[in-house]
């Protein structure tokens, strides 16, 4: 949504001051978590007259239109302001010159006479001014958040992949609409390198080049669906507390992408740990919907987590190897901004990655966008996925009782959302967050809000060390923790927040003795 605070920031300056306004922007990715997205424009006295594409593969770009001078004179002229100021200047020369700077032919066969002066032609020849036309203003182009997400985020993958020299990408897909995201998007790159391979762009077939077997042309990747088996590796890492469900929409997924997918369950080095501890220990934790405590089944889930990242590296590393093919994959986190914020994820775990294309997505921009892609991009399979209720699936699952996300952390991802916000772009602390909500959420009671609010704080104190090793990731959101390099707020903090918690525990007081 930042093309839109741009176009209207060069249009108000135009406008108010009058003036061509000449927007050049960098296009690509720079090593970095930005992407620079392209899109120049030309605007005269508040008109947009061109604009480029946004989110292109291409690596130069070139923006041209024709502006009127008079106009801008004019425009100038017509405002009051300007004239006591403009009678007390020292007029400028006019110049006469021996070419044109006006437009020799175009799309619309309008033409000027050549070889002329610009002066000297419209003093000899009056009617030559009707021919000389400057471009009319245009109404500009902006993507709606989920073909931001669709084509920002590819984007970035791709410029990634061609510099960093990878064999491709690895996802630990399991099946949910985080990871199932990820894919999405590096099936979306693959969608758009192979658009630009049917429209011969020489740039990008020369980039696909060291994926080519023997004896085959770069139009082999003109499908989509062959450039992602070449590039792509995707793999459900199913325990016993895993789903058919979520298995089955892990692999139709990656059957529309197109990725070389695998399937294992890794119970076995699950309850090799679980031995290990237990020979080492002589006690035997317990999840707990079997009578465990909190730190019992908070341990059992961080194993299985921890062991999908250290199988995600060691089949990262050695894929391409078993396809007869040279290099290593670069891992994808599957983590999203709110999750991150809150720190709803295991420390090294398979949100752990070399880079995070969500990183900087919010859950329900993520979802909108799942829904948008079902549509737009072929992914039938993403209908499933965005329908069912997000879970880690690292509980047992009983008659009832089924682990959910929402439930675990206390708080909707809506929710969630808004403490981001407020936390990051609005700079509030614990007390001021309250103070809005109170007001903002007023279908629940004060006391509610309040508990919400300490609730989300507590989290954030308690996880905030995880923001110090969080995965590089794709900068959209304004609230996201990364980068944190410039995230000056310290990573230990008093759980507890004193002064803070009575504070708001004495506006719920006053709030209800008013009521």
């Amino acid at each position: 949504r930042k093309l839109d605070t741009r176009i209207a920031l060069i249009r108000n300056a135009s406008a108010k001051n009058g003036g061509v306004y000449l927007y050049a922007n960098q296009q690509g990715c720079d090593g970095g978590r930005l992407y620079f997205d392209g899109c120049a424009l030309i605007a005269q006295n508040g008109d947009i007259l061109a604009q480029g594409s946004q989110f292109s593969l291409k690596d130069v770009e070139v923006v041209t239109a024709t502006v009127d001078l008079h106009a801008v004179r004019s425009y100038r002229g017509a405002k009051a302001s300007r004239a006591v100021q403009a009678s007390q200047t020292e007029q400028l020369p006019q110049i006469d010159i021996d070419f044109d700077v006006g437009i020799e032919g175009g799309k619309d066969g309008r033409r000027r006479k050549p070889n002329l002066p610009i002066s000297q032609s419209s003093k000899q020849d009056p009617s030559n001014l009707s021919s000389f036309r400057s471009s009319l203003p245009i109404k500009p182009h902006t993507h709606i958040p989920e073909e931001e997400i669709a084509y920002g985020p590819a984007c970035w993958l791709w410029d990634y992949l061609r510099r960093s020299e990878a064999a491709g990408y690895f996802i630990p897909l399991s099946g949910g609409a985080d990871s199932g995201a990820v894919a999405t998007l590096v099936g979306s790159m693959c969608q758009l390198v192979a658009k630009a391979i049917r429209e011969k762009d020489a740039s990008v077939t020369r980039d696909v080049n060291r994926w080519l077997a023997d004896n085959e042309t770069p139009d082999v990747f003109s499908d989509p669906c062959v450039l992602a088996n070449r590039l792509l590796y995707t793999c459900y890492m199913g325990s016993a507390n895993s789903s058919r469900e979520t298995q089955k929409r892990a692999k139709l997924l990656a059957e529309q992408i197109g990725s070389h997918h695998l399937d294992i369950n890794m119970d076995g080095l699950v309850n090799a740990l679980q031995s290990l501890f237990t020979r080492i220990t002589h006690r035997t934790p317990r999840f707990k919907v079997e009578g465990g405590s909190y730190q019992e089944n908070q341990a059992l889930q961080n194993i299985q987590a921890r062991l999908r990242m250290v199988l995600s590296y060691l089949f990262a590393q050695m894929l391409p190897w078993v396809r007869n093919r040279e290099g290593t994959l670069l891992v994808l986190g599957t983590g999203n901004v709110d999750e991150a914020l809150r720190g709803y994820l295991t420390k090294y775990d398979c949100s752990s990655g070399d880079i995070n294309p969500i990183g900087g997505i919010s859950k329900l921009d993520l979802r909108r966008f799942l829904k948008w892609a079902e549509q737009h991009l072929g992914y039938t399979a993403l209908g499933e996925i965005v329908e069912a209720p997000p879970t880690a699936e690292l509980e047992p699952i009983t008659e009832t009782y089924t682990q959910t996300d929402e439930d675990d952390m206390g708080m909707t991802y809506a929710e969630l959302s808004r403490f981001g916000q407020l936390r990051k772009m609005e700079q509030c602390g614990p007390v001021h967050t309250f103070e809005i909500l109170v007001q903002e959420w007023d279908h629940i009671p004060p006391r509610e809000v309040a508990e919400k609010v300490k609730h989300f704080f507590r989290c954030y104190a308690i996880n905030r060390h995880k923001m110090t090793t969080l995965t590089p990731s794709y900068h959209a959101e304004s609230y996201s923790p990364d980068d944190n390099r410039f995230d000056l707020r310290q990573f230990l903090y008093n759980t507890r927040w004193t002064w803070q918690f009575r504070r708001i525990d004495a506006y719920v007081k006053e709030l209800e003795a008013e009521v």
